[in-house]
C-alpha cells in the first residue's frame, strides 16, 4: 500500500511463470560468428558438431552465464541476440490505466482479464438494487468486490456511486434494460424476487451469466479498475520496458509494476539488460 497525491493505492503482485533461458540466445550468437568452440558452456561447444539431444537441450536451457552475451549486450550493443530469450509474467491487481501504458510497448504478448465477460456481478448488483434495494445497496455490494487499485473506501464509494448513476441513466434510455443486463434464463428471477434485493442478487449471482455483458456497460468503469494479465516479453523488449518504466519520469503505477517484475526476474537476465552500477 502506498499513498500518492493524497490517495492510497494497492500495488500489483507479480509471478514469473516461465523463462526460456539464455542458452538459446548464446547459441544464436555463436551461429552468427561460427564460434561454438569458444563458449565456456560445454553444451554449446558440442553444438558445433552435432544436433542437440533432449538431454543437451535440457542443459542448454539451464545455462546461467555467457561471456559472449555480456560482450554483445554491453560492449557491442548487439541487442537483437537478446530477442531469443523470453519471459512470461502473471500480473495481479494492476490498473486499466497501466494497461493503456503497456499498449505502447510494441513487442509483447499480452492477455488481459476481459471486461466483456467479467462484469456480471456489477450488473446483478444494479438490477437487484432497482428491485428492493437502493443506491447504497449497490455501493456496498460492489465495494466488496475490491475492484479498484485505490484503497480508500470513501474514494471508492464515489467511484461506485458514479457507476450506479451511469447505469441508472442508461436503464432509463433503453427500451428493455433487463434484456441486455441479465441472461434470458434468469429473467424470471426478477419477478420471483422483486422487492427482496438480497435474494434477487444471490439468485442472479447463482444463475447463468449474461454472455458479453460488458459490451453494453464497459463505459461505466474507469482506469482505476484492477486488471489481471499475463504478459510475455523477449529480453530485448524487456530491457526497453525496464529502462523506460523504472524511470522517475514514468507513470507511478507502471513504475510499481516494472519494479515488481524486476524483483522476480532472475539475475542472469538482469545482468544482460540492467546497467551495472
Amino acid at each position: 500500500m502506498e499513498e500518492m497525491y493524497g490517495i492510497k493505492y494497492s500495488k500489483p503482485e507479480v509471478v514469473l511463470l516461465q523463462d526460456t533461458g539464455i542458452g538459446v540466445a548464446e547459441s544464436a550468437a555463436r551461429t552468427c560468428y561460427d564460434s561454438f568452440s569458444n563458449s565456456e558452456n560445454e553444451v554449446i561447444q558440442q553444438l558445433e558438431h552435432t544436433l542437440p539431444t533432449q538431454e543437451m537441450l535440457h542443459k542448454l536451457n539451464g545455462v546461467e552465464e555467457s561471456a559472449l552475451l555480456d560482450d554483445l549486450a554491453w560492449t557491442y550493443f548487439h541487442h537483437s541476440i537478446l530477442e531469443h530469450a523470453n519471459l512470461s509474467y502473471l500480473v495481479r491487481g494492476t490498473s486499466r490505466g497501466v494497461l493503456q501504458e503497456h499498449a505502447r510497448h510494441r513487442i509483447q504478448a499480452i492477455s488481459v482479464r476481459s471486461t466483456r465477460y467479467t462484469m456480471s456481478g456489477i450488473i446483478n448488483a444494479f438490477v437487484a438494487s432497482k428491485h428492493g434495494g437502493d443506491r447504497d445497496f449497490f455501493i456496498e455490494k460492489v465495494l466488496a468486490f475490491d475492484m479498484f487499485v485505490t484503497a480508500d473506501a470513501t474514494y471508492n464509494r464515489l467511484e461506485i456511486g458514479a457507476m450506479y448513476d451511469k447505469l441508472d441513466f442508461q436503464s432509463k434510455k433503453v427500451e428493455d434494460f433487463h434484456s441486455i443486463a441479465v441472461a434470458k434464463s434468469s429473467l424470471a428471477l426478477i419477478e420471483e424476487f422483486d422487492g427482496d434485493a438480497q435474494k434477487l442478487y444471490d439468485a442472479l449471482q447463482s444463475g447463468k451469466k449474461k454472455r458479453n455483458v460488458g459490451d453494453a456497460f464497459k463505459h461505466i468503469i474507469t482506469d482505476n479498475v484492477k486488471v489481471d494479465m499475463v504478459v510475455t516479453f523477449n529480453l530485448r523488449s524487456l530491457k526497453n520496458y525496464f529502462t523506460l518504466r523504472d524511470s522517475g519520469a514514468a507513470y507511478f503505477q507502471i513504475r510499481w509494476l516494472a519494479q515488481a517484475m524486476m524483483q522476480v526476474t532472475p539475475q542472469k537476465y538482469l545482468d544482460l539488460i540492467i546497467k551495472k552500477k
